[in-house]
């Protein structure tokens, strides 16, 4: 018999994990059991700043208090309907996101790996319908080194072996050329092509940011060349660069744009396609669905965040923190950083591998009181909660420069 959650340690729970769960994860050995704002804290009662927030997951702190407000009143309510009727909280969510997004309308769905397998389906479909594609022809060019999720026919574009092997047979219909290569890109797109789909920062690759122009070239290109643009903004949206999504860096309006991770404000899954009415037209009746896509709960939460979005705060926050993280960063170069990409609140920052791996890093600022995460060796990725303060930004770049000099 097992004991009660409540009076197990860490090492217990973590223990108990082994024999029952999939290794699908290669976890930090924390175990969370409360948290606020940007801390966290274990069940021992250790207390932890938050520099991760759940992949940008939770952009708005653990349990801010307008969105638990959200979710308590609905919850006392109304949780589910399926789409199979309407609900009075569905209407009120599109209208807004679209508004915020400058985009005219919205396919709610639950997770970010959903979000980009329906903006595949969408983007095949107009390709046939409007575009007049041959049958099972059309085409969707990606970037090497992307991360759109973890199904089989995300992980069949995926360029990441762990990712990939095992996994086939492979679902055709993509190319793959360089990130950041406008020539390569042009090269790859022809009269098959329905959409360039890219990250405008591309978050598991360590936070690369294209040079500028890029992103307004792919506009440019898929334009001129009669296919569309389709923007994942999972990680990189709703306020992480310092704008309420990455491609605004430069002026851009895709024709797609895929949401996912702080939709749901770090309560429940919520993404979304948003497009252009001509783009997401294309779908009928029957042809696609999620049951649980739309739910009043998640329309509840989903319009709370958009609420938070629409003052603008969350977006000067990360604009003005990211000022001093890059600058906290600057000066750990040459002293166990040997570089680092910045945009917003939101680093992948190279550690010198004759220091330690990524993963070590990791550790060791865990033990020291801080929660970052590793990616391809020695980089560590941060973004914390754009709820951060400047004293707890600056607190955890002095713990970072601490655990590199040791």
């Amino acid at each position: 018999m097992t004991a009660p959650v409540g009076t197990r340690s860490s090492a217990d729970l973590i223990r108990a994990e082994e024999p029952v769960l999939a290794h699908n994860y290669h976890p930090l050995p924390v175990v969370v059991a409360r948290a606020e704002g940007t801390w966290v804290e274990d069940v021992e009662g250790r207390r932890y700043l938050d520099m991760l927030a759940g992949y940008s997951a939770l952009n708005f702190g653990h349990r801010h208090p307008a969105l638990i407000e959200a979710a308590h009143r609905q919850l006392d309510r109304l949780t589910l309907t399926s789409r199979a009727f309407h609900n009075d909280r569905l209407a009120e969510f599109a209208e807004r996101l679209a508004e915020l997004t400058g985009l005219d309308i919205v396919l709610p769905m639950n997770t970010g790996a959903e979000a980009v397998e329906s903006g595949i389906k969408v983007a095949r479909k107009w390709a046939y319908d409007v575009k007049g594609v041959p049958a099972d022809r059309a085409t969707i060019v990606v970037a090497a080194e992307n991360f759109h999720g973890r199904t089989t026919t995300i992980v069949s574009f995926s360029t990441d072996e762990t990712a990939r092997a095992g996994f086939g047979p492979f679902t055709p219909g993509f190319r793959i050329v360089p990130y950041n290569d406008l020539a390569a890109l042009e090269a790859a797109v022809d009269e098959t092509t329905a959409a360039v789909l890219l990250e405008p920062v591309q978050g598991e690759a360590g936070v690369v940011i294209p040079d500028e122009g890029y992103l307004t070239g792919v506009r440019e290109l898929t334009r001129r060349k009669g296919c569309l643009f389709v923007a994942d903004e999972i990680q990189s949206g709703l306020g992480r660069t310092g704008r309420t999504l990455a491609v605004e860096h430069e002026g851009v309006v895709p024709d797609v744009l895929l949401l996912g991770k702080a939709l749901g404000g770090g309560i429940v899954p919520v993404s979304a396609v948003v497009a252009r009415r001509d783009v997401l037209g294309v779908l009928r009746p029957g042809e696609h669905g999620s049951t649980f896509g739309g739910n009043p709960l998640a329309a509840a939460v989903g319009t709370a965040v958009v609420e938070l979005l629409e003052t603008g705060e969350f977006q000067r926050r990360a604009a003005e923190l990211g000022t001093v993280l890059r600058d906290g960063l600057t000066g750990l170069v040459g002293r166990g950083v040997v570089g680092f990409r910045a945009r917003g609140l939101w680093a992948g920052v190279d550690i010198d591998p004759a220091i330690g791996t990524g993963r070590e890093i990791s550790k060791l600022l865990m033990h020291e009181g801080i929660l970052v995460k590793d990616t391809h060796g020695s980089t560590i990725r941060l973004a914390p909660p754009l709820t951060i303060t400047a004293e707890e930004l600056a607190s955890a770049l002095g713990v970072l420069e601490k655990v590199l000099r040791r």
